[in-house]
C-alpha cells in the first residue's frame, strides 16, 4: 500500500486493505479462507454450494405422488408410483413408451409426457407421414432448368446439367467465347455448347482461319475460235446491226482450268469462267389481262348508257305533265290542279326510286 492512497491487491484478494479472499466463481452459498475456495454453509452442498441438503423437507421436487429420498451431497431421488417415470416422476407411461419409439428417420415421439391419448411424430426436415416414413421428393417442383436431370436427396436435391450449362439449377450458359476461338479479328457469338464467328472480308471457316484470295478478272475464252490458228474472233462483230455480247468475267480461284491460248502443255491458268446473261423482258399486259379490261369497260359503258336513257325518259314525262297542267281550259281548273299535283308528286318520288333500283 502507498501512503495517502489505496492498496493494490494481488490476484485472489480484495477489500480496502486486501484482507478478503475471492470466492470461486459461481459459488452461491459458501465462503473462502483462501482465494478461489467455496466452503458451503450449513444445509448446502455441491461444488458451488447450490444444492439444498434438506430439499425433500423444504420443497419436494418429486411429482405425481412420488416419494423423495435424500442421497448425499445434495442429491435426491424419487420413488415413482406405477405408471410414471422420469427424474421427478413427471412422465407417464404413455402411448410413445407403449409403442416402443414408433417414429422413424429420427422423428421425435410426442404424447404430452404420456398424458395424451395418442402419440404424434415430429419429423425431421425432408420427411413426412404419420411415422415420418416418407422421404419428401425435392424434385417434385422441377427446380433444374434447361433439360437437366434432378436427383432427390434427404432434404436436398442436385442437378445434373446438360452439356453447355452449369450452376446449382443449371441456369448459367457456359460462355464458349471465353477462350476467344475466333481468329483474324472475327467477332464471336456464344451459343449453347457452341459458338459462331462473324468473319471479316477475305476470311472463312469455323474460326475464320481460312484466307480467301481476292478475285481477279481474265478475258473471255472462246473455244469455237481456238481452231483458227489461236486467233480469237467474234462472229457477230462483223455483222451490221448485231450487238456484241458482253465480256465474260473470270475469277481466279484454287481450281486449275486449262488455257487453250497457251502452246505449252500443262501451263493452264487457275480460273473459273462465270458468264452473266441478264435478259429483260418487255413490259406490257398479257392477253388475259387485256380481255379482262375490255369486258369491264363494256359493262361500265352499258350501265352509263342505261342510266342516261332513264334520266331522259323521266325528264320528258315531267315536261309533258307540266305542259298539260298549264292548259287554258277554265272549266276543269280545279280537277287539273289536283291531277297535276298528283302527277308531279309521282314524278318526283316514284320515278327516281325506280331509277335507283335499276
Amino acid at each position: 500500500c502507498h501512503a495517502l492512497s489505496s492498496c493494490r491487491c494481488d490476484p485472489g484478494w480484495e477489500g480496502e486493505y486486501c484482507e478478503e479472499c475471492v470466492r470461486m466463481p459461481g459459488c452461491l452459498h459458501g465462503t473462502c479462507h483462501q482465494p478461489w475456495q467455496c466452503i458451503c454453509h450449513t444445509g448446502w452442498a455441491g461444488k458451488f454450494c447450490d444444492k439444498d441438503i434438506h430439499i425433500c423437507e423444504h420443497q419436494s421436487p418429486c411429482q405425481n405422488g412420488a416419494q423423495c429420498i435424500y442421497d448425499r451431497d445434495g442429491e435426491y431421488s424419487c420413488l415413482c408410483p406405477e405408471g410414471f417415470h422420469g427424474k421427478d416422476c413427471e412422465m407417464k407411461t404413455g402411448p410413445c413408451e407403449k409403442a416402443g419409439s414408433p417414429c422413424k428417420n429420427g422423428g421425435q415421439c410426442q404424447d404430452e409426457n404420456g398424458f395424451a391419448s395418442n402419440f404424434t411424430c415430429r419429423c425431421l426436415a425432408g420427411f413426412v407421414g404419420a411415422l415420418c416414413e416418407n422421404d419428401v421428393d425435392d424434385c417434385l417442383m422441377r427446380p433444374c432448368a434447361n433439360g437437366a436431370t434432378c436427383h432427390d436427396g434427404i432434404n436436398r436435391f442436385s442437378c445434373q446439367c446438360q452439356v453447355g450449362f452449369e450452376g446449382r439449377f443449371c441456369t448459367i450458359n457456359i460462355n464458349d467465347c471465353a477462350s476467344q476461338p475466333c481468329k483474324n479479328g472475327a467477332k464471336c457469338y456464344d451459343r449453347i455448347n457452341d459458338y459462331d464467328c462473324l468473319c471479316p472480308d477475305r476470311f472463312t471457316g469455323k474460326t475464320c482461319e481460312i484466307s480467301v484470295p481476292e478475285p481477279t478478272w481474265a478475258p473471255p475464252y472462246h473455244p469455237a475460235n481456238h481452231e483458227n490458228g489461236g486467233v480469237v474472233k467474234s462472229t457477230t462483230s462483223e455483222m451490221p446491226g448485231v450487238t456484241q455480247p458482253e465480256p465474260v468475267r473470270t475469277a481466279v480461284t484454287g481450281r486449275r482450268v486449262a488455257n487453250h491460248s497457251e502452246k505449252e502443255p500443262g501451263g493452264g491458268l487457275l480460273k473459273i469462267s462465270v458468264k452473266e446473261v441478264v435478259t429483260q423482258r418487255d413490259s406490257g399486259l398479257s392477253e388475259a389481262q387485256l380481255v379482262t379490261v375490255l369486258v369491264f369497260g363494256v359493262l361500265t359503258a352499258v350501265l352509263v348508257l342505261i342510266t342516261v336513257l332513264l334520266m331522259l325518259r323521266n325528264w320528258q314525262r315531267g315536261r309533258q305533265r307540266s305542259n298539260w297542267c298549264q292548259s287554258p281550259s277554265q272549266a276543269a281548273r280545279k280537277l287539273q290542279d289536283q291531277e297535276c299535283q298528283v302527277g308531279m308528286l309521282n314524278t318526283i318520288l316514284i320515278e327516281p326510286r325506280k331509277t335507283t333500283e335499276l
